[in-house]
């Protein structure tokens, strides 16, 4: 730790390192990143689609909730104005083109308490909140700027797991508050309403709010169960392929279309009630940035205080994006640029500041789903020239050695990478299988099937380009004109988003999955081990991960409750750069390094569940019927090994399934003479000195809870039980 802190201070002291560094690396792939992303012809459009969805109804959603709480100061033209002008900026000068820029949740927080107190503060009032919050994102520019030229983005690792967690808890809090609040004014006469309308009636405000809460409740049900459509058990591969990546906006359009069936001439206008917006080229869209001559040098000078607060929220949110854009598993060829891109937001925050409009910044979970759309894209466009070239080598004859030989020419030839021994090394278990006819872990063989195995072994590999990104930039650009349209959806469908992307960003929590945990009883503990599970579930002690939870949930209610301060709310970006004086000083005082390491992984490490218990009365195995070909494609398999942030899932190995695997070594040993008995006992010793080294390997037995009861260790032949044994989730197996 010492030499990091070392290493960071050094870093400090040579301003602009890190961004001529930054800047040189990826000027050189500047053309591949337009050539690739054109030569990519029409595939393209997929990912722009489907990222330009998903960006484009947050923004919307966002704006109709700043048009709210600002009076209709801000709206959705200008968060879509934003998200366009900024993603079109970073697309062609950005230095991670896969990281996408929108209006985020936070920014609309810092937006409502900013208006909040300039609408009650003399000299500014609502006339000139703009114009004071373009002296906010004046000194929030500067900050980055500063932050970015002394190579500060080294630090961005000092925010660990529990940080990243906590904060998307209190996003999703947020947006659930949102969508409740929402789903109230349904109904209530709004601030701007004539109370004496016929549409504001007591009858006809009830059944507004019923037809709120149906609306609301109605696209937040269509849209989970669309969204898991790839494992749906019906329909074919491409149906539910386009289900799980466009039923979310399809679903907005289906229950705006059904919200129209209620209109009819005894219904009055209004009812159910729509997003109100003015059009782009209306007076109150282009007004904004006249007034900033007009602020006194007294509230430029106040403006510094939430520039702080910005500032630093930008460089936090902005940087964990990027990391999620372009984690390692995603195997990008192309470096990043973390200090050059602070710098470039610095640039869009002034811009937007300039002109009133809130500004934009990496977002979750887009960025993350940007890479994996393309990566499926890049893994399609090889794996169809790999089928092809393995079939035609089948077709002659020839030996394993030969197709392999040509399969891996053609990965060479279509990746692109000047390391070529980087990439034999990750063809390793391809290689093995097509020489061997044999999978890595399994004694059964069999034959190698180009359509089947070359899916299962192929590495990741994302089309790193410029296109998509500008591509789906422009269209939220077009959206803006498209006001119209965007102006018949109801409000309560908008509440349901809100809903729905709360519930979703759950998943692939940890800190929420552990919140579950604490309320399931210790005899349906064998369920967790079951399913796939974190990796901490086997390896930390229940009270640990009780204790570790607990401060999670104190801290969060500590930053939640800062929200709801009228003015101070402005300062809840604060409590998070305090976490890593929590987590590297007083945390280590509560818990042994090896289970701090597990609770606050910088990777979602996930344990394969166990088999599952037959409840058959004679305890066998059941088969399973026979399947002739899978019907899986590498979209789901990617869904299956990514969590819903976007976060790549590592999958490990259970204790027992080392354990099981070192007595098969041991047992073929003796079957093979006492010469490789030995050989073999020396390689088990070392295997379990190996896994006693890991963070996970062992843990008291006194850190079982009480009164648990635990097999003998010699017959502990289950995860769960191997589990129990490390301090995990011990297990009594009762037959009931």
């Amino acid at each position: 730790m010492t030499l990091s802190m070392n290493a960071e201070m050094e870093s400090m002291r040579t301003p602009f390192r890190g961004i001529v560094s930054d800047f040189r690396g990826r000027a050189l792939h500047y053309k591949d990143d337009w050539v690739s992303g054109f030569t990519s012809g029409t595939g393209i459009l997929a990912p722009t689609t489907y990222i330009f969805f998903a960006s484009a109804l947050p923004v919307i959603a966002f704006g109709a909730q700043l048009s709210r709480d600002t009076d209709g100061s801000l709206s959705v033209v200008e968060t879509l104005a934003s998200t366009a002008i900024c993603g079109i900026i970073h697309s062609i000068f950005g230095g991670q083109p896969l990281l996408v820029l929108g209006v985020a949740e936070p920014t609309i927080l810092m937006y409502t308490y900013l208006y909040n107190y300039a609408k009650n503060t003399e000299g500014l009032g609502r006339e000139l909140y703009l114009a004071w919050v373009g002296w906010v994102c004046v000194w929030s520019a500067l900050l980055l700027f500063l932050l970015a030229i002394f190579n500060a983005g080294n630090i961005i690792n000092r925010f660990t797991r529990i940080a990243g967690e906590v904060f998307g808890m209190l996003i999703t809090v947020l947006f659930l508050q949102e969508a409740i609040k929402g789903m109230v004014t349904e109904f209530q006469v709004p601030k701007e309403g004539n109370p004496t309308l016929d549409k504001f009636q007591f009858h006809w405000l009830y059944a507004n709010g019923l037809l709120g809460v149906i609306f609301t409740f109605g696209l937040l049900y269509t849209s989970l169960k669309s969204r898991r459509a790839r494992s749906w058990l019906y329909g074919t591969e491409m149906l539910r392929g386009f289900i799980a990546d466009y039923g979310v906006p399809f679903m907005v359009v289906v229950w705006t279309a059904l919200s129209f069936t209620v209109v009819s001439s005894k219904v009055p206008s209004g009812v159910p009630r729509r997003l109100v917006a003015p059009l782009a080229w209306d007076s109150a869209s282009l007004h904004h940035w006249t007034d900033m001559g007009k602020v006194s040098p007294t509230h430029i000078f106040q403006a510094f205080i939430p520039a702080i607060m910005i500032a630093g929220l930008y460089f936090f949110d902005h940087s964990v994006a990027s990391q999620l854009a372009q984690q390692k598993e995603f195997n990008l060829k192309k470096p990043s640029a973390y200090h050059y891109d602070i710098l470039l937001l610095g640039f869009m925050t002034l811009l937007c500041g300039l002109i009133g409009l809130p500004p934009s910044n990496g977002v979750l979970p887009q960025s993350p789903m940007h890479t994996k759309s393309l990566s499926v894209l890049k893994k399609q466009l090889i794996r169809r020239k790999m089928v092809k070239s393995a079939k035609e080598s089948i077709r002659q004859e020839a030996s394993n050695s030969e197709i392999y030989g040509k399969m891996q020419a053609v990965f060479i030839e279509m990746d692109n990478n000047p390391n070529k021994q980087s990439v034999v090394k990750e063809l390793e278990d391809l290689k093995e299988f097509v020489l061997n006819g044999k999978d890595k872990g399994e004694n059964n063989k069999s034959t190698f099937d180009p359509e089947k195995h070359i899916d299962t072994y192929l590495p990741v590999r994302v089309k790193e380009q410029r296109v998509s990104n500008l591509l789906q930039s422009l269209f939220v650009g077009a959206a803006v004109f498209a006001i119209p349209a965007i102006k018949m959806i109801p409000t309560s469908v908008l509440w349901g988003y809100f809903a729905y992307m709360a519930i979703d960003s759950l998943p692939g929590n940890q800190f929420w999955e552990r919140i579950l945990l604490i309320f399931v009883r210790p005899s349906r503990w064998y369920k967790l081990l079951e399913g796939d599970h974190a990796s901490f579930v086997e390896s930390v002690p229940f009270k640990n991960i009780v204790l570790f939870t607990l401060i999670q949930c104190l801290y969060f209610i500590i930053c939640f409750g800062v929200t709801w301060i009228p003015i101070a709310g402005m300062l809840f970006p604060l409590p998070f750069f305090l976490l890593i004086v929590l987590r590297q000083h007083i945390l280590p005082k509560f818990f042994s390094p090896k289970h701090l390491i597990e609770l606050d992984a910088a990777e979602y490490e996930e344990i394969p569940g166990a088999p599952k218990l037959s409840l058959s009365l004679s305890l066998k195995e059941v088969e399973s019927p026979k399947v002739e070909s899978t019907d899986i494609d590498s979209a789901e398999i990617l869904d299956e090994l990514t969590t819903n942030r976007g976060e790549l899932k590592v999958k490990t190995t259970s204790f027992i399934e080392e354990r099981n695997q070192q007595k098969l070594q041991l047992g073929k040993s003796k079957r093979n003479g006492p010469n490789i008995e030995r050989q073999n006992e020396r390689g088990s010793k070392k295997a379990v000195e190996n896994a006693q080294a890991r963070p996970r390997s062992f843990v008291p037995s006194e850190s079982i809870p009480r009164g648990t009861w635990v097999k003998p260790q010699e017959k502990q032949e289950t995860p769960q039980g191997a589990a129990a044994a490390r301090g995990g989730l011990a297990i009594n197996y009762r037959r009931r």
